[in-house]
């Protein structure tokens, strides 16, 4: 079993020898023992305890929840500990898709604002009426555009195994389920209206991953006061594969 002082524990594990006594005093980390000077000496355990507190923190978590981890490391069974990270992690995943969904409400509310600033001044004070106050409420929309425009010239194929096409659709029809009404564009694109509450992050996963093997698909996903729309455009000749994946306006 190896023995080390904290300025070799600091420079394999990455963390720095003041993080290495601020966890000793939380109870994180354990010296082994002390050399004869007094000085805080680890074992191999330490080093293999904080690779742990390391992936823990890049995953987010704070000290507390560490500390809860520890606890249950500290019992000498992968699977109860396995379980609670996937818990954290799981938890952590709900509490990102919550902050990116109001982090493109604010980028929406933002753009409309600029909109409206770089209209010209009136040459009269700041007032009702005026750019710098009033909101734009109306506009307040937060638009992604992927996939090709109209002018180009793109093959109407899938690249998918048969296998993979099925679950891909399979994919869409769970994501599509949450689907609160379809409409008709006035350019001919199929809009499907979810709520707000959507998973935002695993539909624009899914929207990446079939621009890679239909490119031929053009998707616009919009974010605003009514909720998520997604906008589906394709050629004339792909409009009986937008209504078998992505079903039929009335």
């Amino acid at each position: 079993m190896g023995s080390f002082t904290i300025g070799q524990v600091a420079e394999r594990s990455g963390f720095t020898a003041a993080a290495l006594r601020y966890y000793d005093d939380k109870g994180l980390v354990t010296p082994a023992s002390r050399s004869d000077g007094g000085y805080r000496l680890y074992g191999d355990d330490a080093l293999d305890r904080l690779a742990f507190i390391a992936r823990a923190k890049q995953l987010g978590c704070s000290l507390d929840e560490v500390a809860d981890l520890l606890t249950i490391w500290d019992g000498d069974r992968c699977a109860p500990v396995q379980a609670r990270f996937h818990e954290l992690v799981t938890d952590k995943i709900r509490a990102t898709q919550a902050q990116i969904a109001e982090l493109l409400a604010f980028a929406s509310q933002l753009q409309a604002a600029a909109g409206r600033l770089a209209a010209p001044a009136t040459d009269d004070p700041c007032g009702v009426g005026c750019a710098c106050l009033t909101p734009d409420d109306d506009h307040a929309t937060f638009a992604v555009e992927l996939g090709r425009s109209r002018s180009d010239e793109v093959p109407i194929a899938c690249t998918l195994q048969p296998g993979a096409m099925t679950d891909r659709i399979d994919h869409w029809q769970r994501v599509l389920g949450a689907a609160t009404g379809r409409s008709t564009t006035t350019d001919g694109r199929l809009r499907i209206q979810f709520a707000a509450d959507l998973d935002v992050a695993e539909l624009a996963r899914l929207i990446e991953a079939e621009q890679h093997c239909c490119t031929f698909f053009a998707f616009a996903l919009t974010i605003d006061r009514h909720g998520v729309a997604l906008e589906v455009g394709a050629p004339d000749d792909a409009r009986d594969i937008v209504d078998t994946v992505f079903g039929v306006a009335p």
